[in-house]
């Protein structure tokens, strides 16, 4: 009398495993999917990545190999800190055939004037690099929130120092929720890299001039995700 639950029991649970392998495959399909996936060539043509010490040692020759026509390397982060791998990277992009450009974090804890030093006494002048940015969002930023008209101000001191030491109009890279707060593009007429993934960024004054478009992107020459971005032709 208990043979027959016994034998319903084990093909239930037999069910339930096929089943469960079954969804775990097709996630791990849609993941791996995904960490390739970036927008088309045929639609973007100009492609490449952001990067930080975060990604550790990277082989820029195989990188650039992969797809990444350009990079935007990490360099200083408010008033005192410079990216321990930045060096290295703005040596080994240039001669990985990467054309390179240096950004900067800018926390809301201190002043414009003093990260601008910053920034410009760890990044080199370079007449072919691409124009500096800086990356302007909450995530990972200090718990201060300045009002609109201090932050615009704080931000013009740095965009005025760095724009004079590199000859050439800053990047602004904003956030949804950082412009959504301080209307950043309605303050400076700067060109935009906009942050949405999968998905064009429809933020901003003006249209973006580059899109952050995946944050987990594989690519051969880096151990681990990284940002993948693409400029408008």
């Amino acid at each position: 009398m208990q043979t027959r639950p016994k034998r319903t029991l084990g093909r239930l649970l037999a069910r339930v495993l096929a089943v469960t392998l079954l969804i775990a495959g097709l996630i791990a399909l849609g993941w791996g999917w995904a960490q390739r996936w970036r927008p088309g060539e045929e639609t973007f043509p100009v492609q490449g990545v952001d990067v930080s010490h975060h990604q550790g040692p990277i082989e820029w020759h195989m990188l650039r190999a992969g797809g990444a026509d350009f990079a935007y390397i990490k360099a200083t982060e408010g008033a005192t800190l410079r990216d321990e791998a930045f060096e290295a990277n703005w040596r080994d992009s240039r001669a990985a055939g990467v054309r390179h450009g240096a950004y900067h974090f800018f926390t809301l804890c201190r002043s414009g004037s003093d990260q601008a030093t910053n920034f410009i006494a760890t990044v080199p002048r370079e007449a072919d690099a691409l124009p500096p940015a800086v990356d302007l969002e909450f995530g990972g930023n200090c718990a201060a929130r300045p009002s609109r008209d201090v932050l615009i101000a704080e931000v013009g001191r740095f965009l005025t120092a760095i724009e004079a030491h590199s000859g050439k109009p800053a990047l602004l890279y904003v956030t949804r929720e950082f412009e959504d707060a301080y209307r950043i593009s309605d303050a400076f007429d700067r060109r935009l890299w906009l942050r949405r993934l999968a998905l064009r960024p429809t933020y901003g004054a003006r249209r973006w001039a580059m899109w952050q478009a995946s944050n987990i992107h594989r690519v051969d020459g880096v151990d681990g995700p990284v940002d993948w971005n693409v400029m408008r032709p």
